[in-house]
């Protein structure tokens, strides 16, 4: 199957999990997703310092810089296909 297909498949599979994942996966499976759909995020992040949700996605996608869309998009699949068991 396609690399772009297979990602298809593992972000409509996110969505049926079993479990709700932890919010260090979640965060995980957010800045995969940026990264492959986006490339580099080039914002500067939340404008509010109490934004702490905002502050941690901002970070986790950032910390993805320089990582290649296909790269990311291999990376979601396999965990989404982990968390599915």
């Amino acid at each position: 199957m396609e690399l772009q297909a297979q990602f298809e498949a593992a972000v409509a599979g996110s969505k049926q999990l079993a479990e709700k994942p932890s919010n260090e996966v979640l965060l995980k499976l957010y800045s995969l997703y940026k990264q492959a759909t986006e490339g580099d995020n080039v914002s500067d992040g939340p404008a509010n310092p109490f934004d702490f949700v905002g502050k941690a996605k901002h970070d986790a996608w950032e910390s993805l810089k320089g990582t290649s869309k296909d790269s990311a998009m291999e990376q979601y699949v396999k965990l989404v296909n982990e968390l599915k068991g």
